[in-house]
């Protein structure tokens, strides 16, 4: 259930927290990103000049802010005071639509065959339905360059590893429940990794360092092993596979 009014909770460390509703809905994830656009324009137009950082999640926002240029009263009134403009108005979001290729199974997805034995489904059907259609970027987390999406076939939708790995490859792409994502960086997960895309998600050096943001869209595309070794290395905006677009919510 979506709250009437967004909850607002201050975090400590000059932190404010906002929450829409609790779980995994896709209208709750809609008035995140309204709010979110909102408020980035706002700090980058000056009006609010202590908002260092805001970070969307699924059902909620946090706002990191300098003590120094603003406080917790004033943002949760500014927080209100937009929510009212924006609660019942339908808005165009801004967003993109990104093509990502994937490498399927074997070595690139080593969990691939436990989810076909699973399924039931055979190689071909489960990359049928995993390209089926565009995924919504919910949120970016938990390690750097981490794209959370969803939401995926209940055909395909499997709990987590009960064992984590130590280690998971840059661009490596999983499945835990009914989210798909890809890995930024390597470091320890336990989704269930199905494949890889050959193209580098995220660089430190660039800014941003990912071409992602919440509320974009992607789909994924098959590729082979010698394509894979093509696209090695190459990073998403450089592919020119992007498409802009503005969806109204």
């Amino acid at each position: 259930m979506i709250y009437d009014n967004p909850v607002i909770k201050e975090s400590g460390g000059y932190v404010v927290y906002i929450e829409f509703c609790t779980g995994i809905n896709l209208n709750c994830n809609t008035c995140v990103q309204k709010l979110w656009q909102a408020l980035m324009e706002l700090s980058k137009s000056g009006i609010d000049g202590g908002i260092e950082e805001i970070v969307p999640a699924y059902s909620s926002l946090t706002i990191f802010y300098n003590p120094e240029k603003t406080c917790a009263e004033k943002l949760r009134k500014t927080v209100l005071q937009q929510w009212k403009k924006l609660k019942d108005k339908k808005l165009p979001l801004e967003s993109s639509l990104w093509m990502i290729p994937v490498a399927y199974g074997g070595t690139f997805g080593p969990d691939l065959e436990e989810i076909l034995a699973a399924t039931k489904l055979s190689y071909e059907s489960f990359i049928a339905v995993h390209t089926s259609k565009e995924y919504l970027c919910y949120m970016l987390g938990f390690t750097p360059g981490f794209v959370y999406l969803g939401d995926v076939d209940d055909r395909i939708a499997l709990p987590r590893l009960k064992s984590p790995k130590s280690r998971i490859a840059p661009g490596s792409v999983g499945i835990a429940g009914k989210q798909t994502g890809i890995y930024g960086v390597e470091s320890p997960g336990g989704w269930r990794i199905i494949g890889k895309t050959p193209i580098k998600m995220f660089d430190p050096r660039r800014s941003p360092p990912i071409a992602i943001k919440p509320g974009d869209k992607v789909r994924f595309y098959p590729v082979t092993v010698e394509q894979y070794k093509q696209m090695e290395g190459v990073y998403l905006t450089d592919l020119s596979t992007s498409q802009g677009e503005q969806n109204e919510h």
